[in-house]
């Protein structure tokens, strides 16, 4: 009995697992197909760089997330509601408006003669790598938190 138990059980969750596979997908998008908060962040932020690829990716419950390529490498990825979670510039420089002022400004006086290529926006932190490969952790707030190794 118990072994039946725990074929069953795992029976079941294979199934979820393949269920969760089968509904979970990537899909390329027209940029038009972007939320409107994803195409301001774009037009103001990105200005006359065209978009190579936009991708949404959608899970049981919806989209997740949207991944978009620009021409010049960088790449975006937007929460389902537009709003903007990683900026990766693949080592160039990344424009600065939409970086909070005290991590722009934590890493000029830090780190003079570098600049951020890459950012993410987690829940409760920023994390920000540097064109010498430094990687740089703040709060929420932008107060600088550590070097991450």
């Amino acid at each position: 009995m118990k072994n039946f138990r725990k074929i069953t059980g795992a029976l079941v969750l294979l199934f979820l697992l393949a269920g969760g596979l089968i509904f979970a997908q990537d899909k390329a998008i027209n940029a038009n197909q972007l939320p409107k908060t994803a195409k301001v962040f774009l037009s103001t932020h990105f200005k006359g760089i065209a978009i190579g690829s936009a991708i949404e990716d959608r899970e049981i419950y919806g989209v997740d997330e949207y991944q978009v390529y620009l021409a010049n490498g960088t790449k975006v990825e937007f929460d389902s509601k537009g709003n903007w979670k990683e900026v990766d510039g693949k080592h160039q420089k990344l424009p600065s408006g939409f970086i909070p002022a005290s991590i722009r400004n934590y890493a000029a006086k830090n780190f003079p003669n570098t600049y951020i290529v890459k950012i993410e926006k987690e829940r409760w932190s920023y994390k920000a790598e540097l064109s010498n490969g430094l990687d740089l952790e703040f709060d929420r707030n932008g107060n600088f938190k550590k070097i991450d190794d």
